[in-house]
């Protein structure tokens, strides 16, 4: 698993390359606690590039975007792939948290 973060028009993007499962769950998880500053209230996970998500690695997203929400702010998911988009869709958290087809697509759904 790679995970990488910008921020692009004061929204912070995540994207995660690889697996999110068991074993990268606990990196991936720390990263996003140890970036996501006080004042951040909009966040987008880039998963075009996630080949496999795990419950484990489900969990550390909606952990991100719970914590988001508390601050009142917006999460979007972007570029699911087939079966990660079914992942979220079995779970129920397509509801949830809105999924984007493209990256500038939740850019776009975030902007203030």
């Amino acid at each position: 698993m790679e995970i990488e973060h910008r921020v692009e028009n004061e929204i912070l993007v995540f994207a995660i390359k690889g697996r999110l499962d068991a074993a990268t769950a606990p990196i991936a998880e720390e990263t996003i606690k140890e970036t996501i500053s006080d004042n951040t209230n909009r966040l987008l996970f880039d998963l075009g590039a996630l080949e496999y998500l795990s419950s484990g690695g489900l969990r550390v997203i909606l952990g991100a975007a719970k914590e988001i929400r508390r601050r009142d702010g917006k999460v979007a998911l972007a570029g699911l792939n087939q079966y990660v988009y079914e992942i979220f869709e079995v779970s129920g958290f397509t509801t949830m948290i809105p999924i984007k087809d493209s990256v500038e697509e939740g850019l776009k759904d975030l902007a203030l």
